[in-house]
């Protein structure tokens, strides 16, 4: 059910304005209308002109008018050829460009740095993962759908050059600059993600640019600060360093930047940088490599190359090295004036200036510049952050999770009954999505402490502790483990059962010395929402590990290491795109909800969407109260009213029936021989169930219990708990113990309707109560949690919530003015659940919209979850069975099913085989096997009080239901 296309639901087309005319770029090619252009151009120029055209200069849209200007006076009076974006915003930056566009005589070429996506140069455009992270892809083609996700939105830009992907083997964990930027140290993992990513890149129409030549891997310096050492023979380079470079320029690349490097085995001058090396630009990558792409420098600013000449002088020298485009040069007047002199001195030739700038202008022509088009700001935004964005997201950090150790299958968290788990979080970041996400799975304690001895004394009441050590998510930052630290995760595995998770840079790992006693060492890479997210996924079974660690851990784990799990069937979570359903079309939902809240048709709201097995919308809105005190959020529980048929009694029911012990025939004699001889012994489970068997259709026991002023008697209540006094209604009322009894009695002596008809009644489920615990000798809460809940994971349904929540977790229900005359919050709203000690068979249950999902998933699955088999697929599919269609009753045996006419429980858009249920409160739960479709939708309308149901008579819950099933893309 849950295996889909990764791919398939993702290449969904983005509907935008392209800045330039969209086209397959690797190299140029030579036909005549672009040699015609090329030459039309090139002829035209003036020799300064030409020159200019080989500088890329600096540009930032996060400065003031000053530089503005400044970027102008390059364009108007030295004609540079191009600009490389840095620091700024989209908006910003899309302005700028075509102010400068409009005042260059030949279009600019753009270029930015967006090796993760444009985020890491521009605010508010959206960030992929890093390259160490997909190093841990084994599935290229999500490397390459990032590639073109980045080339549509790089286009989108007017930008025609991503300074990506980074090729560098990072063979030295101490290097200070490349790092993460590379896909890992095993050079056919990074030829294949890397070329995997160019390609995306190119079929947008967006050049890719390689980098950093020949090789920045194995380095302990930075270029940015002085000229880093590469000392291996050239055997070593052309197997290693040089591999990528052979097998991306035989895949068609389109450029390649030449790095600031001294590698004295192929420039045997002494200190001499590579990127103004001819041996190294000319020799090998032109003529031996027989690269005929761009050849960018790296930013001439930088110490490697700044330190070795002064600015001018290196652009001539890196030009005449041959280099195509001089990047990020200091002064282009002044190396403007050293070309002027190269030419006169005979160092520089006609011939040399045409190759390189005709290569840059066929470039120009073929990334569609000679049809050049403004970037259109209209939507701007939007195109760059679509929702695919997050979809691919989801599944490149759950294809890269990497499991490097998982002793006895710890991972996953099996019998969830059995386990009391808790967090300890490590590191100075954020945690509180993976802490979310963990407690979304089953009941996570975290446990807090500076003291070392107190946190281990806590930490002996738990089955297993989940470590999580979470430091900033940045490319450059340290993310090595403390010396406290190190200390802490050796005493708590000692002690524990320890799943260890790394929200950082796999060398991380590199300060562990010992792995012995940790039982599972999980890898997530980066500590974001995505990481975090799929960890808790991974570590309870919602999806299965399957990445590949891309560098080697001491002499412990090496590269391509990495154990696989499978999923459990449990809930997971996903991007809307993900499950062929679409995010814009969802966003009515706010909007809907947002009316009933406006109207007063409810304080608040709860809705939860899940599809085929993933959570892809989940929302609280409004707040408990009209008195916007409380804000709702997914965590808080509401009273669920008769959704308690199906989350409590109903599968009960069922599990009985697996067992042989009811079948749909058996009569209500048989199973409570006190109706032997009442007017009701011979109606039949199947009839209770379906609502059809002649009972009554409510019975205000509350009232027989209250005196001639409508106030709670003192025949029957206290204010103050006793033995005799037990059952608590409410904070400061309990009613007689003997009274449970009297309530079956009067149903067992009502009159029956007068003839065989669908009417709906809680009887039945109120008598399944007293059957199931009567059988079980066990209270019906103490059956729902045990043979389901604590299973499930469901931690947060429960009976009488006040026994284990704070009332602020506790969405109020109604402030009652007719029989309890109190605020009603963590007491439940149904008078006759209430005077049954708050656990009825028909209401009572209080849940947040997840744990509801956990149980109509189980269904969905036809009594299958986590590894478990509640009840066999037989038992549900006679129980989703409506026998009484042709009798227009729609009832399944307990759920409720679709209407058969008009008017019904749902918005009329799904399937027959579809079925959930209704409650009082305001609630809904209904689940679609044809369509895999979870929805649960919680709200309090009854509050403050319960009179007027317009949340049913405008049709909210319908509505929300109307708008999942306009979603699914056809």
């Amino acid at each position: 059910m849950r295996q889909f296309s990764t791919l398939l639901l993702l290449v969904v087309s983005i509907h935008i304005s392209y800045s330039q005319t969209r086209t397959n770029i690797s190299l140029p090619n030579t036909s005549d209308l672009q040699k015609k252009w090329v030459d039309s151009i090139y002829n035209t120029m003036s020799f300064e002109e030409k020159v200019g055209q080989l500088f890329m200069v600096a540009a930032y849209s996060n400065k003031n008018e000053s530089h503005y200007k400044d970027i102008d006076d390059l364009i108007e009076n030295y004609k540079v050829g191009g600009l490389i974006f840095f620091q700024g915003g989209p908006i910003r930056q899309a302005q700028l460009t075509n102010r400068y566009q409009q005042k260059s005589k030949v279009p600019l070429f753009i270029g930015i740095d967006a090796e993760w996506g444009l985020s890491m140069r521009l605010d508010s455009t959206y960030r992929y993962p890093w390259n160490m992270t997909l190093g841990a892809i084994q599935d290229y083609n999500l490397i390459r759908e990032m590639g073109k996700q980045m080339g549509r939105q790089s286009k989108r830009m007017g930008i025609h050059f991503n300074f990506a992907p980074v090729v560098d083997i990072n063979t030295n964990p101490k290097n200070p600059i490349i790092g993460n930027r590379s896909f890992g140290e095993d050079k056919v993992n990074v030829t294949n993600a890397a070329e995997a990513l160019m390609l995306g890149l190119q079929s947008e129409g967006v050049f890719a640019t390689a980098k950093h030549f020949p090789g920045h891997g194995d380095t302990e310096t930075d270029s940015h600060q002085t000229l880093p050492l590469v000392n291996f023979d050239r055997e070593r380079l052309d197997n290693v360093e040089l591999y990528p470079y052979k097998e991306l320029i035989k895949n068609g690349l389109a450029s390649i930047m030449v790095a600031h490097l001294n590698v004295p085995s192929l420039e045997p001058r002494e200190g001499y940088p590579t990127s103004i090396s001819y041996d190294v630009v000319t020799k090998l990558l032109k003529k031996e490599l027989k690269f005929n792409g761009l050849i960018f420098t790296d930013a001439l600013n930088m110490k490697g190359a700044s330190n070795f000449k002064e600015p001018g002088a290196i652009d001539l020298e890196a030009f005449l090295a041959g280099n195509d485009v001089l990047l990020f040069a200091e002064n282009v007047p002044v190396a403007i004036e050293k070309f002027k002199q190269a030419q006169a001195d005979g160092s520089l030739t006609e011939a040399r200036l045409a190759e390189s700038v005709k290569k840059i202008l066929a470039y120009k022509y073929k990334a569609g510049l000679n049809k050049y088009k403004p970037i259109e700001l209209e939507n701007l935004y939007n195109d760059l952050n679509a929702p695919e964005n997050d979809a691919l997201n989801y599944l490149l950090y759950e294809n890269a999770l990497t499991l490097l150790k998982n002793k006895d299958k710890i991972i996953p968290v099996k019998q969830l009954e059995k386990e009391r788990v808790a967090y300890v979080k490590l590191g100075d970041a954020e945690a509180s999505d993976f802490f979310k996400k963990l407690n979304d799975y089953t009941e996570v304690t975290e446990i807090k402490g500076t003291n070392l001895d107190s946190v281990l004394v806590d930490l002996k009441n738990y089955t297993k502790v989940i470590i999580g050590f979470h430091k900033a998510d940045g490319a450059w930052k340290n993310h090595n483990l403390s010396f406290k630290e190190q200390m802490w995760i050796s005493k708590i595995a000692k002690q524990n059962k320890v799943i260890l998770t790394f929200f950082t840079k796999p060398y991380s790992l590199l300060k562990i010395s010992n792995f012995e006693n940790i039982e599972a060492v999980l890898l997530a890479y980066q500590n974001n929402y995505f990481g975090q997210t799929v960890a808790a996924e991974a570590i309870f079974g919602g999806i299965g590990c399957k990445g590949k660690i891309p560098v080697s851990i001491n002499d412990i784990f090496y590269t391509n290491d990495g154990l696989t799990t499978t999923e459990m069937n449990r809930l997971s979570f996903a991007s809307p795109e993900n499950v062929g359903m679409n995010s814009k079309t969802l966003q009515k939902i706010d909007s809907i909800a947002a009316y009933a809240i406006a109207h007063e048709m409810t304080p608040g709201i709860q809705v939860l969407i899940a599809r085929k097995g993933k959570v892809i919308f989940q929302k609280s809105y409004g707040y408990h109260t009209y008195e916007d005190l409380v804000p709702v959020k997914n965590t808080d529980l509401y009273d669920v009213a008769s959704l308690t048929k199906i989350l409590a009694t109903l599968p009960n029911v069922m599990v009985q029936f697996d067992k042989g012990k009811l079948k749909l025939d058996t009569k209500l004699s048989t199973m409570l021989p006190s109706f032997k001889n009442s007017n009701k012994a011979n109606v039949k489970l199947v009839d209770m169930l379906t609502h059809q068997a002649r009972f009554q259709a409510w019975i205000p026991f509350y009232k027989a219990t209250l005196d001639s002023l409508g106030q709670p008697s003192d025949k029957y209540y206290r204010k103050t708990y006793s033995k005799e006094f037990s059952i608590q209604v409410s904070e400061n009322l309990f009613l007689r113990k003997d009274y449970q009894d009297s309530i079956v009695k009067i149903i067992a002596d009502s009159e029956l309707l007068p003839r065989v008809q669908y009417k709906y009644s809680d009887f039945s489920f109120i008598l399944m109560k007293e059957y199931l615990e009567r059988t079980t000798g066990k209270k019906l809460d103490k059956l729902a949690k045990d043979n389901f809940y604590s299973i499930l994971g469901a931690y947060r349904m429960t009976y009488n919530p006040l026994h284990k929540f704070d009332v602020s977790e506790i969405v109020p229900t109604e402030k009652d003015n007719y029989y309890r005359y109190t605020t009603l919050q963590g007491y439940v709203h149904d008078m006759g659940a209430a005077m049954q000690g708050g656990i009825g068979g028909h209401a009572g249950i209080f849940a947040n919209s997840m744990d509801v999902a956990k149980m109509m998933q189980m269904y969905l699955q036809k009594g299958k979850y986590g590894g478990h088999q509640f009840f066999t697929e037989a038992t549900f599919n006679k129980f989703n069975t409506c026998y009484y269609c042709k009798d227009e009753n729609r009832r399944g045996v307990g759920f409720d099913k679709p209407q058969l006419g008009q008017s019904g429980p749902t918005c009329g858009c799904v399937s027959m085989t579809s079925f959930g249920h209704t409650g009082f409160t305001g609630t809904m739960a209904w689940a679609d096997p044809e369509q895999e479709i979870v929805y649960v939708f919680l709200s309090n309308r009854t509050y403050p009080e319960a009179k007027v149901n317009t949340l049913s008579r405008e049709n909210i819950r319908e509505n929300i239901q109307e708008v999942i099933y306009q979603s699914i893309e056809q």
